[in-house]
């Protein structure tokens, strides 16, 4: 940087961020609790993991903090969320091969199970891929600027 100062976060900064975290905690557990909707609870599902490690935040949540470390910290979260998905995904899968019996080509429902795309060739795993990749190039060019 051309002798700019790094910004930091103010007390007010410091109290929305942390307010932030909490509240998607928060939010994440009435997901999962509430008693209307399976979508509403697979949404809270993912939404525990992601806010269990956003929770890595808050020793950053105070003022004084450098702006670029919570960005820096947060877009490795971010990387380690996707990672963790693929390799859940990845993971899900394997336990199919391995114990499960092959769907029932005589049926319907296994003829649309076989006629399914595995599961590295779904567009959600490959936009998990690609911004995990994303994430891991803006840490590292985030720890090349000085």
């Amino acid at each position: 940087m051309s002798g700019t100062p790094d910004k930091i976060l103010s007390p007010a900064g410091a109290l929305r961020l942390e307010a932030f975290i909490i509240g998607l905690g928060i939010l994440a557990l009435i997901l999962i609790f509430q008693p209307l909707s399976l979508k509403l609870f697979a949404i809270g599902s993912g939404l525990v993991v992601l806010a269990g490690l956003v929770n890595n935040l808050l020793p950053l949540a105070k003022p004084g903090t450098k702006i670029k470390t919570i960005i820096t910290v947060a877009l490795v979260v971010a990387m380690i969320f996707c990672i963790v998905l693929l390799i859940s995904i990845a993971a899900a899968h394997l336990y199919g091969v391995f114990f499960l019996k092959p769907p029932d080509p005589a049926t319907t429902a296994g003829k649309v199970q076989l006629a399914t795309p595995p599961f590295y060739l779904q567009p959600l795993v490959w936009a998990l891929a690609v911004a995990a990749l994303c994430f891991a190039a803006g840490v590292t060019w985030l720890g090349r600027r000085k």
